[in-house]
């Protein structure tokens, strides 16, 4: 994996993006209550923390919880939750190293079709459907893997031209193209709930 991402929306974050596997995962799954660029600058965060130039599954699987709540919460914390989402990545952490040998890119490398990456990503700890499909659109539009049916399984997601998610992030332009989106459908979700 090594692709330019726009994510953190900070070269040296992005950069950890593009070319680790782990922390893209990592990064989606840091994706919810916080602005997308504080969760996609997490990875590099923790790793910084951790003093190293990627992140390890192993390693994360095997720190200690306390400790490494304790590095995600220092000032600034890298979630607005940095307790239950220290412990949410060791799981996920956990999980690759007992299904993947600690290798996230094999969560998608021989997925033949874009059913079997949307389950294999929906089993990962954390990831829903939504986050499993956003994340599987961010695969096939920005990292190159495209598994046959990839843009079905993504769902809405997958659609070409579209700015409904981090997968479609490709800089500023349309960062503010996906917050936009991303207002009309908090607003159209209010006024349902208000026309109730």
């Amino acid at each position: 994996m090594d692709a330019t991402l726009h994510l953190a929306q900070q070269p040296e974050a992005d950069e950890l993006l593009g070319r680790s596997p782990l922390a893209a995962l990592v990064g989606m799954l840091l994706d919810q209550q916080v602005p997308m660029e504080w969760a996609f600058a997490g990875p590099y965060t923790i790793a910084r923390r951790l003093e190293r130039d990627d992140l390890d599954a192993h390693e994360i699987a095997a720190h200690d919880p306390e400790a490494f709540a304790a590095l995600l919460s220092d000032k600034p914390a890298v979630h607005r939750y940095p307790g239950s989402m220290a412990k949410r990545i060791q799981q996920l952490c956990q999980y690759l190293v007992e299904h993947y040998g600690g290798n996230a890119s094999a969560v998608w490398q021989d997925a033949a079709t874009g059913e079997e990456l949307l389950r294999r990503l929906k089993d990962l700890p954390g990831f829903g459907t939504q986050k499993a499909q956003i994340f599987l659109a961010l695969l096939g539009k920005q990292l190159g893997v495209r598994p046959k049916g990839w843009r079905e399984a993504a769902g809405a997601y997958g659609e070409p031209k579209a700015y409904r998610s981090v997968a479609d992030i490709t800089g500023p332009e349309s960062l503010v193209k996906v917050r936009a989106h991303k207002q009309e459908m908090k607003a159209a979700a209010k006024a349902a709930k208000a026309g109730k």
